[in-house]
Formats: C-alpha cells, structure tokens, sequence
C-alpha cells in the first residue's frame, strides 16, 4: 500500500496543485497538519482536504474523498484559541483565514485531532511531537524512540522534508506544500510505501510569481510571497 504523505499546506493552493499533479499513483493521502495560514487560499485548501472539490481549478487530481489530517498550530488558531505564539506574518494569515473561512470550514477544522492513526493503526500522524504538537521536531532529533507500537510516525511543523528508517519502523517528516523553509523553494511531500517501508521524498517546481502576486492583491505581507522563491 503506498501513501501520499502531505503537510504544511498553508492556504497555498498553487502549490498543493503542483503536488497532486505531481504525485504518482498511491492508494491514498494523509496530511499532517497546517492547511491553512499564510498564503491567500485557505478555503481552497481545506475544501481539498475534506475531498469537496466543487469549485476548485478543473485539471488537477483532487482528492475526492477526506483526507484523514491533524490539527496544526495555524489550524488551532483559525478554528479558536491557541497558546502558540505567532510572528506578524502568521498572524496576518491566521486573521485572513479566519475571515475566508465559512462556518462549516471552520467547524471542520476545529474538530481536527492532534493525533491520528490510519492503515490498521500501522501509521500515525501528528503535527509538531507524539507528545507536545507544537513542538518542532527537527531532524536532529529524530530517533527511534519517538515511535510507539506504530510502523511509521509521520510529523510536520518544522517544513522540513526528512526521514529515517530505523529497525522498529519510520519516522517522517514529508517537509511542506506550501512554504518550505529547507532552502529549496520547490514544494514538498513524500510517497509512503508500507509494503517495502520506504519513503520517497519528492520536490516539484510551481509557480512562485502567482503566489507572490495572490499575497500582494489579498493585501498579506509581501515577504509572505518572497519567501517563497529562497525557500525559507
């Protein structure tokens, strides 16, 4: 069974495009979390998550079905109250979402958990930690002993794209859709294959100038935008 393995959305909806045409074939997705935030196409977003892709730019494989996802630190913020402290470029995108947002959409994301199991329990996704969801858990820290009885942990938050296969099983991280901060500007995820246990982490190029441009007419903060083409 092969998964497509996506985090790290946030409100970038030219990017999630580029991953999904991208993607080769899996027998599902999963998503760890931040589908909203930052870039202007929060409703978008979540919409593909929930698998209602009415509405959506016609060419694109959208999930037609819901995305099993968890609860990211953006995603807390927009749906209600969150102790995470956030920049002024975060909370722009918070306030925009929250404004984008229908009350089913939102609603939707309130009920996200922080954590997941799916595939028979062999797979569990979290956002930040197993034990703190919005702790960033870089590479470095990365270790066998995050892993419970689960094959394979799947975490977000850092926008970082890593792994490590480890005896017992998987820890991952497929980076980020919509604003990695790994110094590669191209969108991020990975294909998860539990009948090997292998992950292969994929980058694709998109269009970094309609984003830049969608920031600047949603009237965000232009470095929203510009970060993107630096990747971080």
């Amino acid at each position: 069974m092969k998964l497509g393995v996506l985090s790290d959305i946030h409100g970038n909806r030219v990017a999630l495009a580029a991953v999904l045409s991208d993607m080769p074939a899996v027998d599902g997705l999963v998503c760890a979390g931040d589908v909203v935030g930052y870039n202007p196409w929060h409703a978008d977003c979540v919409d593909a998550m929930r698998g209602e892709s009415a509405g959506l730019p016609e060419g694109v494989p959208w999930p037609t079905e819901a995305v099993p996802t968890v609860m990211g630190n953006h995603d807390r913020a927009v749906a209600g109250e969150t102790p995470f402290a956030f920049n002024g470029m975060a909370q722009a995108g918070v306030e925009h979402a929250t404004e984008q947002l229908s009350d089913e959409q939102l609603a939707w994301l309130a009920d996200l958990p922080d954590e997941r199991r799916v595939c028979d329990d062999r797979v569990k996704l979290v956002h930040g930690h197993p034990d703190d969801p919005d702790h960033y858990t870089y590479p470095d820290e990365f270790g066998p002993d995050l892993l419970g009885d689960e094959d394979v942990l799947v975490m977000g938050h850092t926008h970082h794209q890593h792994h490590e296969v480890y005896d017992d099983g998987i820890v991952m991280n497929p980076g980020s859709v919509g604003q990695p901060r790994d110094n590669d500007f191209r969108a991020a995820y990975s294909v998860l294959d539990l009948d090997e246990m292998t992950v292969d982490d994929r980058r694709v190029k998109y269009d970094t100038d309609a984003v830049i441009e969608a920031v600047e007419d949603a009237g965000l903060p232009r470095n929203i935008g510009f970060r993107l083409v630096k990747g971080r």
